[in-house]
Parts: structure tokens; C-alpha cells; sequence
């Protein structure tokens, strides 16, 4: 079941709070908003709140058989990629950047927020259809800049059936085969990203893959591997 309401402050924070107060939120149905007034993204970042983007959550139910929960992230990115790829017109291709952000020619496509609730994990995920915000420091990109914007609700139809997909791959076959997928989607061994929180002084490395639990790999000057868990990260 996809829920379309014309505004909300959140749709994660309406998802939690109905998760805190025992309400039963299933799995496979999302919370898709035509506006966010209090959205945000990674360090209580606003989320632009983009008129005819798509801003939607929805949430997992751990169980102890489940991989880590972290690497939802991946899975996220995964559930994205396969949703707006068959959007964008060759030889434009998206590309995943650690741990879930896509990319196209380097701008920003979307941005994937989790957060933890208990046993349940709620995924919050935004995507430039329409438009694409200013971010100081970042190029972004909608989809609409190769072409007409894509219908906000058939693309959210799209991505609610490709998370469940991947979800059931991530809970079937287990972390190995994920990994190896997004990798292949991701940019390039070698790329040279930028490791740490705004304000700080950051960690310069080359992309060296995953570790086995989902982590980054950053293979530094000396040529050591430094693992990174959390953070912010860019391509320098």
C-alpha cells in the first residue's frame, strides 16, 4: 500500500512515531509526500522539498536472521538504481557512491536516510524528479534534465516494487550477493574520495571496494586500507 499525503512536517518522523505508538506499519507500504516542511537528510540536514519530487518512506521489521542493518543502506541504493535507470537516456548512467547516494556525471540524483526504531529500521528516500536543489559545494541533478519529469506516482509505484525485490534478496541469499551488485554499480576502483563531517579536516583515500560487513574501503597515501563505517564521503 503506497499512503499520498498532500503535506507532512516528515515522512520518517510520521513513520516513527506511529512505530512508538505500537501502531502496526507493515511492511511494503510507504508514506509518500507532495511536501515535506520538516524533512531532513544526514546531520539534520533539510531535505528540499522539491515540487514534484518523489519523498516517500517505509519500513523494515528486523528479524534475527536478517544481515546487519546498516547494510539496508545498500540495499536502498540498489532499490533506486533499478527504479530510475530505465529513466535515463544512454550514455547518461547512474552510479552509486558509498554508502547509498546515486549519482549521474558526479550531481547528486537522490539521497537515502535511515534511522532506527526499535526492531524496525525506517528508510526515508528522496529523489529529484523534477527538480533539483542548490547545495553549496555539490552538484545536483533531477531526471527531468533529459526529458519530462517522471509521473511522481507511477515512479512510486516503481520503487516500492523494487525495495520489496531487493529486500527479499538481501534476506534470501544474505549480504555477499548485494555487495557484489552494488559494487559493480558503483564508480570505479580508484576514485578518489574525500572522508569526513563538514567543519573537519578530511580524510583523502582511493575507493577500494567493500569490506565483508558492508563498510568502505579506503586505501590511503601510504597504502594502507583504512574502513570506514560512517561519515560523510565525496568524490574529490
Amino acid at each position: 500500500m503506497i499512503q499520498f499525503v498532500a503535506s507532512t512536517g516528515s515522512t520518517n518522523a510520521d513513520l516513527a512515531a506511529r512505530i512508538g505508538a505500537h501502531e502496526r506499519v507493515a511492511e511494503g507500504d510507504w508514506l509518500v509526500s507532495d511536501r515535506q516542511i520538516a524533512g531532513k537528510g544526514r546531520q539534520g540536514r533539510a531535505w528540499f522539498d522539491g515540487a514534484g519530487n518523489f519523498m516517500g518512506s517505509t519500513v523494515i521489521h528486523l528479524v534475527p536472521t536478517d544481515p546487519a542493518p546498516g547494510t539496508l543502506a545498500l540495499v536502498a541504493g540498489l532499490a533506486v538504481l533499478e527504479a530510475v535507470s530505465p529513466l535515463i537516456p544512454p550514455p547518461h548512467v547512474a552510479q552509486l557512491k558509498w554508502p547509498n547516494d546515486l549519482l549521474i556525471a558526479g550531481a547528486k540524483l537522490c539521497g537515502v536516510l535511515l534511522e532506527r526504531v526499535g526492531d524496525a529500521v525506517v528508510v526515508g528516500i528522496g529523489v529529484n524528479l523534477a527538480a533539483a536543489p542548490e547545495i553549496e559545494g555539490r552538484e545536483t541533478i533531477a531526471l527531468a534534465a533529459f526529458g519530462p519529469a517522471p509521473d511522481r506516482d507511477t515512479f512510486a509505484a516503481t520503487l516500492a516494487l523494487s525495495f520489496d525485490r531487493e529486500l527479499e534478496r538481501w534476506r534470501s541469499f544474505g549480504l555477499e550477493p548485494v555487495m557484489r551488485r552494488w559494487q559493480a554499480a558503483a564508480h570505479p576502483l580508484g576514485t578518489p574520495l574525500l572522508h569526513g563531517e563538514p567543519g573537519e579536516a578530511p580524510i583523502t583515500g582511493q575507493f577500494a571496494g567493500l569490506s565483508v560487513d558492508g563498510a568502505l574501503q579506503l586505501r590511503l597515501a601510504d597504502g594502507t586500507k583504512r574502513t570506514v563505517h560512517a561519515g560523510e564521503v565525496r568524490i574529490a
